[in-house]
């Protein structure tokens, strides 16, 4: 085959695969119902990233289910970021229990005093954490800089991590607590063009299984959450890491990805009739589950057919390694 002819089907096969992944995340179907209203008075929630998307919705859906709210963000500004300040308004004019602190996952010193305020205002150890803050960032792996690599991953993963170790001290403590991680479809179904994405969420699947059968001797549960695609503000957000990205990259490079380039462009601008509010609400129903039956993933989207497989395959394969030696107690604590 000439080089022209390749160049020619290679770039038809990036294109169909680029429609294909659009078509995928936008195709329209029934929203899953509305569950029954849990009651969650009584419980503390600790959530970061609620300036936009999954992180704002579940710190509204959570304390308008009776739930104690700590909603973190990063650059707050003492309150005057316009996105605390309307979060702020909302709590007031609903008189919801719902509180604000300033947390960047990023930084140590502002985990440890947001924790610690969140634990003042939960009068104690907290019940939830709500592992949420993310950021999005496409294009093509080798084009991808450790400058992106560090924000993707220390964002992504590492805070994820930060903030557990943060919360877990108190939750082992009182024997009980839940941690929740928002993941992605993309942590089980890899795409080309978000792989730096992937990988993230790849490692979120599986440093927190692992913390799940690692913590159940101390009754402190573990929940993956893992939505499809999602009308929020992540790929918009992401638009900008990308965009930087490729203005960093050397022409060669760009030049060589070029189709792959604009496939990432297009996956980052794709449209969602999904309903955002299934997270929150699966996270409501998760807390309100006895302590012992709640699940260790919730795939959330109307379509989870390629999800659920990927987590039962992954579930067989674990019971086979755990189930039976010396973590079999760990491994049949963790309910999948």
């Amino acid at each position: 085959m000439s080089s022209r002819r390749f160049e020619h089907s290679r770039r038809a096969i990036l294109g169909g695969a680029a429609a294909l992944a659009a078509a995928s995340a936008a195709k329209s179907q029934p929203a899953s119902p509305a569950s029954t209203a849990q009651d969650l008075s009584g419980r503390s929630v600790l959530i970061t990233g609620t300036s936009s998307g999954f992180g704002r919705l579940t710190a509204l859906h959570l304390a308008r289910l009776g739930a104690t709210v700590i909603a973190s963000m990063r650059n707050y500004d003492v309150g005057k970021r316009p996105e605390a300040q309307e979060l702020a308004r909302i709590a007031k004019d609903e008189q919801l229990k719902l509180h604000l602190v300033e947390i960047d996952v990023l930084d140590e010193g502002l985990i440890a005093s947001g924790v610690a305020r969140a634990e003042e205002i939960a009068g104690g150890p907290l019940d939830v954490l709500v592992n949420n803050a993310g950021v999005g960032l496409s294009g093509p792996v080798e084009l991808a800089d450790m400058e992106a690599t560090r924000l993707i991953f220390e964002t992504n993963l590492f805070g994820y991590l930060r903030m557990a170790r943060a919360v877990l001290p108190g939750m082992r403590g009182k024997g009980e607590g839940q941690v929740f991680n928002v993941s992605s479809q993309l942590g089980r179904i890899l795409i080309p063009g978000l792989g730096m994405y992937c990988a993230t969420k790849f490692g979120v699947e599986a440093m927190f299984e692992t913390m799940a059968y690692e913590l159940a001797p101390f009754g402190v549960e573990v929940t993956i959450i893992q939505p499809g695609g999602y009308p929020t503000k992540i790929w918009e957000n992401g638009s900008r890491y990308t965009d930087a990205l490729f203005e960093r990259a050397d022409d060669d490079r760009l030049k060589a990805y070029d189709a792959h380039v604009q496939m990432a462009r297009g996956i980052l601008s794709g449209e969602y009739s999904t309903d955002a509010n299934d997270v929150p609400r699966a996270i409501a129903e998760t807390m309100a589950m006895p302590a012992g039956t709640r699940p260790l993933r919730r795939p959330v989207h109307p379509n989870t057919a390629a999800t659920d497989a990927a987590n039962a395959a992954m579930a067989q394969i674990q019971a086979q390694v755990l189930g039976g030696g010396a973590f079999k107690s760990w491994h049949d604590a963790v309910t999948d």
